[in-house]
């Protein structure tokens, strides 16, 4: 997926530059990656249950694990409180800069904390909760086209002056698939504090600042989860 993506970044500004053709090309990437992807996995759950239902059921489940970054998200994040429990600021700066798309050179240990708590935040929504969302309404076709459209915003979906046009569906696209989700990622972090931290003043907090910050995002949806995740530690976050 990523690949091809790619590919299509490189290649549509060797058939023209213009803003229209780009916009016109990112629309049709948006649009047509995640159909592509709905009806190649659904396809291939069809052949895999006509040659016996257990391979069809197989095969949904491996399709829907991939969707999920569970495990990526906690081994990137165990890697930069590893290294910041060592002491090691230049390691710590490194790792916390895989997961992050800012210059992490220059950041202090409290900095590179908040990043990484802040990743968790946005990523717990983008990698779990969003995923976990579509698999719930439409298995794991209506899933891989979100992490199609979830790729492509990833990937293109920049203000820089190289996607402005080419990636603007592509955002906006991401924008709207991820509106719920966001949403019920802050709710879910709330609630989660409550029952693991089970401090109510806390669980008030983090509603409070869910409410009076979450919109603040440049982002309709990132500061939902970040404003959520804040309130419910007690700490300050930057998104």
């Amino acid at each position: 997926m990523g690949i091809l993506i790619g590919w299509c970044d490189e290649h549509i500004r060797k058939v023209s530059s213009h803003p229209y053709v780009l916009r016109a090309a990112g629309v049709a990437l948006a649009l047509g990656l995640p159909l592509l992807m709905f009806v190649l996995s659904h396809e291939a759950i069809v052949i895999a249950d006509r040659i016996t239902w257990w391979l069809g059921s197989l095969a949904s489940i491996a399709l829907a694990w991939t969707t999920l970054a569970a495990r990526d998200l906690w081994n990137h994040v165990h890697g930069v409180s590893e290294q910041l429990d060592r002491g090691n600021l230049s390691e710590a700066r490194g790792a916390v800069g895989m997961i992050v798309g800012r210059d992490t050179e220059q950041l202090s240990q409290e900095e590179i904390a908040r990043a990484t708590i802040e990743t968790i935040a946005e990523s717990t929504s983008d990698g779990i909760i969003a995923p976990l969302f579509y698999l719930a309404l439409g298995g794991a076709p209506l899933a891989l086209a979100y992490k199609a459209v979830n790729t492509l915003d990833s990937m293109v979906g920049h203000k820089d002056e190289r996607h402005i046009d080419f990636g603007w569906a592509s955002a906006r696209l991401d924008d709207l698939a991820n509106w719920i989700p966001a949403r019920l990622s802050a709710a879910l972090i709330i609630l989660t504090a409550a029952v693991v931290m089970r401090e109510p003043i806390r669980v008030r907090a983090g509603w409070h600042v869910l409410w009076r910050d979450g919109s603040k995002h440049p982002s309709p949806n990132s500061g939902r989860p970040e404003a959520a995740m804040a309130g419910s530690l007690g700490i300050q976050l930057g998104g």
